[in-house]
Order: C-alpha cells, then structure tokens, then sequence
C-alpha cells in the first residue's frame, strides 16, 4: 500500500546538466498520478523505470512551457508504444488548442482516446475521485492561471484481525460489517465486541503540490496538516524583489508557508539556474521548518502507514 512521490524534474525555466524540468509522479497503490510533464519527462520515465501503460491520470499546474512542454512527446510515445485505454488531463482548457495543433501535425492517426478536463484555477474543487483518493486544486498567484494540486487518500475502514477471521470463520459479508463498526455474533449466539476483533485504520496519507506561485498565505487552510508539501522555492531570500516580480517564492517563503500550515515534511524546487549549488536553500528554508529537503531529480519520498495514535483497546 505504497504512497510516494518521485521527483522527475526540479529546475525552473532552464533544464540543466543535472536537472530535468518540473514533473512530479506520485504512486498510491500502484497506481500512477503525473503532475506537470515540463520537457525531458519520458527520459526520466524510462530512466526510473516507470511503465508508461500505468500513466492514466495527467495533472497541468499552469501552461508555462517548462510545466507542460514534455506532454506532446509523451502522447506521441504512447501512441507509438500501442496504447488503446483513455488518457485523462486536468489542466486549464486552453490546453485543449494546444494538444490538437500537436496531434494534427504529429500524431493524427492516435489509437486511444484523450479526455481533457478543464479546471479553473481561481477557485478550489475536486477534479479527481475515486474509491481511494481525492485531488483538489490549489488557487495560486502566478503569471497566468496556475493551481496546485492537494491528493488525498479517504478514510479508511477498521482493520480486522486475520486470526479473528480464522478462527471463527467469519463470512466476507459479516468481514464488512465489521469492518464498518459491528459487533459479531457466533454460531453459538456469543458477541465478540467490535473492539476485540479490529485495529484502529490507518490515517489518510495527503501530498499537495504548490507549483509557481508568489507568496500566497490563503493557501495555508488548504494544505494544512499535510504529510508532505512540495513548494516551489525559485529565489533565495536576497533575491526576494526578484521573486516579487516574476511571481515566484524564496525559500524562505515556502518554509513561512510549511511551518503556518503545520506539514509533516517540506520538499523545496523549481530552482533558478542562476545558483550554482542548492544548499543556500537547504539553509535558508531549515531557519525556519527543520525537516526540509531540497530536491534532487530520482529522489523518491514516501509516506509510510500509521495507525490512529490512540489506546484503541
């Protein structure tokens, strides 16, 4: 029951020797989410081993080419590699022009169906559900419409105790109940107390990913508690006029942001080519929220599962 996330690219508008472009790739059971696909993204697929078929679900932060510039080979990839299921891509609806001009020129006898879902970045709402997980945008301040995005696990039901289930031979019906909160009767008419036969749930796993933005404290209510924040930290705090006027943040300002929001861990990128080493960053942002990491491209991070930290018995 995996949750983790791989970081892909971590420059800002310039790839570099050592860093590929913004693209974020986050596995929940399995199950892959791409986030932004800034160009040289299907290199680190490949490099990382990733299986392209499993791709279903894109999500676009904003339309600058360093955060999207990557989608159109990767199409073309998946077309050629056989690909016959639905691609779905949640990014502002002038990507919708785009594409097509891509598929017209490049790619016009596609074999599978692209599903383009429009999202309006001024506003939160989910654009992603299902039995296990959320994604809800994040409204942030940039240069044109631009959102995050917040991934949510759902609640989970209680854990049954295998050797419970065993020895009493509980049925897969009762099994649900159970695990929904009831108490179980024997064959013999004696009741085994909920409690006695279960384990406290494991708490929902969360990853937001705040993409170029300015400072932006409203932001705080959304992301707060979660198990890791991804924020872009472009600048470092002596170029904060900088930062200002190309709507971006320091890393300064993103720990501001990790510490009011009371995240488990920060993850800071999106660097600016211009710094010659991450670890003025590192500093910057660890004055403020301790358990920051600067991102390096094929880093993965992982949310482990934990239960309730109560006495449930």
């Amino acid at each position: 029951m995996s949750f983790s996330v791989t970081i892909l690219g971590s420059s800002s508008a310039l790839p570099t020797s050592k860093r590929f472009l913004s693209a974020h790739l986050l596995k929940v059971d399995e199950r892959f989410f791409l986030i932004d696909c800034g160009e040289g993204t299907q290199i680190q697929l490949r490099k990382f081993k990733v299986k392209l078929g499993k791709i279903n679900n894109i999500f676009i932060s904003h339309l600058h080419g360093d955060h999207v510039l990557g989608l159109y080979g990767l199409i073309l990839s998946f077309n050629l590699l056989g690909r016959k299921h639905d691609l779905n891509i949640y990014a502002h609806n002038d990507i919708e022009p785009i594409i097509n001009f891509h598929l017209k020129y490049f790619c016009h006898n596609i074999e599978f169906k692209i599903n383009i879902h429009a999202i309006n970045c001024r506003k939160k709402e989910i654009i992603y559900e299902d039995h296990k997980i959320t994604v809800q945008t994040i409204p942030l301040k940039h240069r044109i419409p631009t959102c995050g995005f917040i991934f949510k696990e759902k609640q989970k039901t209680l854990n049954i105790k295998k050797e419970i289930v065993d020895y009493y031979k509980i049925p897969i019906n009762e099994i649900l109940r159970i695990k929904e909160g009831a108490d179980f009767v024997t064959s013999e008419g004696k009741i085994l107390p909920n409690k006695n036969m279960t384990l406290p749930p494991f708490i929902p796993r969360s990853y937001a990913y705040c993409s170029d933005s300015s400072y932006k404290e409203s932001i705080i209510s959304l992301i707060k508690d979660v198990d890791i924040l991804y924020h872009e930290a472009t600048f470092l705090q002596k170029d904060a006029d900088k930062a200002r006027d190309t709507y971006h943040c320091t890393a300064e300002q993103a720990a501001e942001i990790a510490l009011k929001a009371n995240v488990k861990k920060l993850l800071i990128g999106h660097f600016s080519a211009r710094y010659k080493s991450i670890q003025l960053f590192m500093e910057e942002a660890k004055k403020i929220f301790e358990n920051t990491c600067a991102v390096e491209d094929g880093e993965i991070y992982s949310v482990e599962l934990r239960r309730e930290d109560y006495n449930y018995l």
